[in-house]
């Protein structure tokens, strides 16, 4: 009777545990799905991120970029290595303002939110070798990473960014693109064309469709700071 009673008291804390791991979730040591892979942002720091909406009633988009990057990036450096390269500014002419800020590293928020807080857009969009760039960090380091490229329009240098995508298609690079405020070539008062103007999509969508990445279109703050988030692939913010 004594046996029977230590294996009943047994099974009952066995099974007090597992309730209380279902109760609580993973422990702290479990990594969030994706975030054991290093990312790099790379972000559009180019002239047009200093323009207005389009009918100049807005404020300029790297307003709005910066109060979301203060918002997302914290959280997600807490348990993901993130690194960064910015384009446009810096250069000695307007395509090669290409800047590795940093490799992916742990707890970047700090060093991120600075970088744009701090940043005066200028210059081109190079975005086709602002990706590249940061592809050859992840691929320096010898394992699977993710790029998240930040862009307000089209590439404006020269690159080709599906050429690009074809190639990283063959590697363990994935990109993922988010499109900022993308506007069409041309300007319209008439509704339906003005609808069109805000509907329009940066080129460089085939760098995420070709490495099974993720497009995600954004107007807004709120958008933006989602957009972080999903791209970042961490179950914690899904």
């Amino acid at each position: 009777m004594l046996e029977r009673g230590m294996r009943l008291r047994a099974s009952g804390l066995a099974l007090a545990a597992a309730l209380s791991t279902i109760a609580l979730g993973p422990s702290a040591d479990a990594q969030p799905g994706g975030c054991t892979e290093d990312a790099m942002i790379v972000f559009d720091g180019s002239g047009s991120m200093a323009e207005m909406g389009f009918n100049d009633m807005d404020e300029p988009r790297i307003f709005s970029a910066r109060r979301a990057v203060r918002q997302a990036i914290p959280d997600i450096a807490e348990i993901r290595r993130l690194g960064l390269v910015v384009y446009g500014p810096g250069g000695s002419n307007p395509c090669n303002g290409i800047d590795v800020r940093f490799a992916p590293m742990a707890n970047a928020a700090p060093e991120i939110v600075g970088a744009v807080a701090g940043l005066q857009p200028h210059g081109e969009t190079a975005l086709t070798d602002a990706v590249q760039t940061a592809a050859d960090v992840l691929q320096g380091q010898g394992s699977p990473g993710t790029v998240v490229l930040v862009t307000d329009g089209k590439e404006t240098c020269g690159g080709t960014p599906c050429l690009l995508a074809a190639e990283l298609a063959a590697t363990d690079v994935t990109v993922h693109v988010i499109g900022f405020k993308v506007r069409g070539e041309f300007f319209s008062w008439s509704d339906e064309a003005s609808t069109e103007y805000r509907q329009a999509e940066t080129v460089s969508r085939c760098l995420a469709d070709r490495t099974g990445g993720l497009y995600v279109d954004t107007e807004s703050v709120e958008e933006l700071v989602a957009a972080f988030r999903k791209t970042l692939q961490c179950q914690l913010f899904s």
